[in-house]
C-alpha cells in the first residue's frame, strides 16, 4: 500500500477551473464536465463540477476544494464561479462574491477595494477565458464573480480578518498545486503580515508561536493587532523575510519548549520537526552555576517546561538563558538587516520567565 501524500489543488486552480466551466456553458449552452485546465508549470488536472447554473446572460459552476492530504481550512470548501458578458473591451473584470474577502489594507500585492483574488490566479482565469472565446467565439470580456460557500464563517480561521481581507477568503495559489505539509498558505500569510505592517508604518511587529504569547506581547509593548504575526512553528519563515524586509524592531515570543528549540538553532519548531534538547538545557544550567544533581534533573525532565520549574526552585535563570540562545539564532538569520531583535519566554499561563 502506497504511504505517499496525495496533493491537493488550490482554491485559484479550483476558481479557474469552475470559470473557465462557466464561459464555456455561457458561449455554447453546455459545461464541460469534467473541465481541465492547464496549471502556471504545465500540469493538466480535471475537476469534477458539483453545481451547474446556466440562464441567457450568465453561467454558474461549482466545484469542491481538495486540498488533497494536507490539513488545509479550506479542504471541502465549495468554488464557485458566475461569468456574465462584460461591455466591450473591459477584458476580465474581477468581482466578489458571497465568501470571497475584500481587500481593506495596503500592503498587499492587491489594492485597496479589490476583490481578493490573488496575481497568479486572476492571472490564469485570464488565460483561460482568452483559450474558451478563441475556441468559441467570444469576445473574452466578462465579468467573472467568484464566491465561496461559508467562506465568511471559514476565514475567520485564517490571516484574512487581520491582515485586512474582510468579507471572506482569499482566492491563492501561485502554481495550482497544494504540497501536503508544506504549509505554504501560513508562511505566505506571515509575509503578508509583514507587508500589512511595513505600509501601515509600524516599526515594531512581534512574531508570536499562539495566542498566549500574542496577548503578552501585546500588553507588554501596546501593539496593534495587525502589528502582530501569529508565527506559529514557523520562526524561520518570519526571520528570513524580516532580513530581506525590515521593521526596525522584531520581539519574538513564545513558549520556554519553542524557545529552546530556537536557542538550539532551529526555525522550524513544529514538534514533528524538531525536539527540545535536553543536552542544552543541561549545559545551559551547568554555566548558570547548577549543582550536578540538578543538571542530571535538567537533562532527564520529561519537557522544557518541568526542566524550567527545577531551575527555579533553585533560583537559577534557565528562561533568561534560554532567551539569550534564542536570540543568538534569531541575529544569526537577521545577519546585517537593520533589525533590532528581542526575545521573551513565556510559561503556559504567559507568566514572563526569560527575556534577552
Amino acid at each position: 500500500m502506497s504511504t505517499k501524500l496525495r496533493y491537493g489543488w488550490t482554491t485559484g486552480a479550483c476558481a479557474t477551473a469552475a470559470t473557465t466551466a462557466a464561459y464555456t456553458a455561457l458561449l455554447t449552452g453546455e459545461f464541460p464536465d469534467p473541465v481541465e485546465i492547464v496549471l502556471p508549470k504545465g500540469q493538466r488536472p480535471t475537476f469534477a463540477l458539483t453545481r451547474e447554473r446556466l440562464r441567457p446572460d450568465f453561467a454558474c459552476a461549482t466545484v469542491v476544494k481538495d486540498a488533497g492530504d494536507d490539513p488545509d481550512v479550506t479542504h471541502g470548501a465549495l468554488i464557485s464561479s458566475t461569468v456574465s458578458h462584460g461591455s466591450p473591451g473591459s477584458g476580465v473584470v474581477f468581482r466578489a462574491g458571497p465568501g470571497v474577502g475584500t481587500v481593506t489594507k495596503p500592503g498587499l500585492p492587491l489594492p485597496v477595494g479589490e476583490p481578493a483574488i490573488n496575481p497568479v490566479p486572476r492571472e490564469m482565469i485570464r488565460s483561460h477565458v482568452a483559450h474558451v472565446a478563441a475556441a468559441h467565439g467570444g469576445s473574452g470580456d466578462v465579468v467573472v464573480e467568484i464566491s465561496v460557500d461559508n467562506g465568511e464563517e471559514i476565514a475567520k480561521h485564517t490571516w484574512n480578518p487581520r491582515l485586512g481581507i474582510l468579507g471572506g477568503l482569499s482566492i491563492l495559489g501561485t502554481t495550482g498545486i497544494v504540497v501536503p505539509y508544506s504549509c505554504s498558505a501560513w508562511i505566505d500569510s506571515i509575509r503578508r503580515g509583514v507587508d500589512v505592517a511595513r505600509a501601515a508604518g509600524y516599526r515594531h511587529v512581534a512574531g508570536c508561536t499562539g495566542s498566549t504569547s500574542e496577548r503578552v506581547a501585546a500588553e507588554l509593548y501596546g501593539l496593534p493587532e495587525d502589528a502582530l504575526l501569529d508565527m506559529g512553528d514557523f520562526a524561520g519563515a518570519v526571520l528570513k523575510y524580516l532580513k530581506r524586509h525590515p521593521v526596525p524592531r522584531l520581539t519574538i515570543a513564545g513558549g520556554i519548549g519553542k524557545m529552546s528549540k530556537l536557542a538550539d538553532g532551529h526555525l522550524d519548531l513544529h514538534s514533528g520537526r524538531s525536539q527540545v534538547n535536553h543536552e542544552l538545557l543541561a549545559s545551559l544550567t551547568s554555566q548558570a552555576g547548577g549543582s550536578t544533581s540538578l543538571v542530571t534533573a535538567v537533562r532527564e525532565a520529561n519537557t522544557a517546561l518541568g526542566a524550567l520549574h527545577l531551575c527555579q526552585e533553585a533560583g537559577l535563570p534557565l528562561g533568561d538563558l534560554i532567551a539569550v540562545g534564542a536570540l543568538a539564532t534569531c541575529r544569526s538569520v537577521l545577519a546585517e538587516a537593520p533589525v533590532a531583535v528581542d526575545v521573551v519566554v513565556i510559561d503556559r499561563a504567559g507568566v514572563i520567565v526569560g527575556r534577552a
